[in-house]
């Protein structure tokens, strides 16, 4: 399973920093990436932290750096196993609606976005995150039943994937 994978990578990356890292930094993730007004997480989650300062800096650094550089090691194989996948139509357009949400978050959650917006930052340099290309459509259901009805219900109610 794909999350069992990339959950499973941050998870070892985690434990050998810390073994509380994990489940602390995944509830982190599920309580901050929320779009509130739709009940819903932006996606199936990952781990997320800032602000650390109960270990010295070279503990942080090492951790964060470990962590980036672990990007390819949990995503690369999904990429790879899932690039020549066929879709069709209507999955295109639920992609675009997944990438809506993520416009939604960054716009009306994201601090980082936020802040830059509210403090004159660069525009094109604080939009330059969001994708090309998005979607939305007015109440928008899912099919019961279907793999966007079962991402729907995890975005709504994060789990463990490991």
């Amino acid at each position: 399973d794909d999350m069992k994978h990339f959950h499973g990578t941050y998870k070892e990356v985690c434990d050998k920093h810390d073994p509380e890292y994990y489940e602390e930094f995944k509830a982190w993730a599920d309580r901050y990436f929320v779009i509130q007004h739709r009940n819903e997480t932006r996606g199936l989650g990952g781990i997320f932290f800032d602000d650390q300062n109960n270990k010295t800096p070279d503990e942080h650094f090492a951790f964060s750096e470990e962590a980036v550089n672990s990007v390819i090691k949990a995503y690369g194989p999904i990429v790879e196993k899932h690039k020549d996948d066929p879709y069709t139509e209507k999955q295109k357009q639920w992609q675009l609606m997944r990438r809506g949400r993520y416009v939604e978050f960054n716009l009306v959650y994201d601090r980082g976005t936020v802040f830059g917006l509210k403090t004159g930052g660069r525009i094109e340099s604080i939009l330059m995150s969001l994708p090309e290309t998005a979607r939305w459509e007015y109440d928008h259901q899912v099919e019961p039943g279907s793999p966007e009805a079962e991402f729907l219900e995890a975005c709504r109610h994060p789990r463990s994937w490991v």
